[in-house]
């Protein structure tokens, strides 16, 4: 890598200029994080039965004992082979975070498509051992902005990310949502995000932001990613 080298005090002059850039940032970002705690909540109505490894369960059963509940929406479509990189590379830093945010009041499942049997063959090959269960027989992908009819597809109808991005090929996108259940086991949808959003989630693009060479990602966004048994 070509790149300057400089004196160590005037190394020192530019990190302190940067530093200053960084504060300001962190600065924001609290802000940015108090204003996502406030939005409002929206109750719901519907109830959603998935399909888990022991049988049947609700978005309520998901909480446990605890009161707040993360939902990463990972694209595991029916009837395809496909596992998506990006989603397995999200997927690759929950464990290790579940054991410090379950302590936090804050419970985690991953939601597919795909039947329970694929979505267990999945994180069995993988080594994933969080909660991850089947909406197939259900809306609730549909509801949250993750998944798009064939219909809605072929008329320009589906769209993600808030309606940023118009959606064509994949009937299956990714995301975050977050549940609160109250003292009277009502369920309020708190707070979603899609696409860049999710990048909250992965630990290891923040040390690779640290480094020069940064994401490398020179070929394409995440294009050096794959599944972790496949490197």
């Amino acid at each position: 890598m070509n790149h300057p080298a400089v004196s160590r005090e005037a190394w020192l002059t530019a990190r302190k200029t940067l530093l200053d850039k960084e504060r300001a940032l962190t600065h924001e970002l609290d802000a940015l994080r108090e204003a996502r705690r406030q939005l409002p909540w929206v109750r719901l109505d519907k109830r959603y039965v998935f399909q888990g490894p022991d049988g049947e369960c609700t978005l309520a059963d998901l909480f446990g004992d605890r009161s707040q509940l993360a939902i990463y929406h990972f694209m595991l479509t029916p009837g395809s082979d496909h596992i998506c990189p990006g989603c397995s590379y999200i997927a690759d830093h929950i464990d290790a975070a579940r054991q410090h945010f379950e302590h936090a009041d804050l419970a985690f499942a991953a939601v597919s498509r795909a039947p329970i049997q694929r979505i267990e063959e999945v994180g069995k090959r993988m080594g994933w051992a969080f909660r991850w269960v089947s909406s197939g027989g259900n809306d609730f992908n549909y509801d949250f902005g993750v998944s798009f009819t064939d219909e809605d597809r072929a008329a320009g109808r589906a769209t993600y990310n808030y309606g940023l991005m118009p959606v064509r090929k994949s009937p299956d996108m990714f995301g975050v949502s977050i549940f609160v259940k109250d003292e009277h086991d009502d369920v309020f949808h708190s707070y979603s995000t899609y696409h860049r959003g999710a990048e909250l989630l992965i630990g290891a693009f923040n040390w690779l932001d640290l480094v020069p060479k940064g994401r490398n990602e020179a070929a394409g966004t995440m294009n050096w990613v794959r599944l972790h048994d496949e490197y």
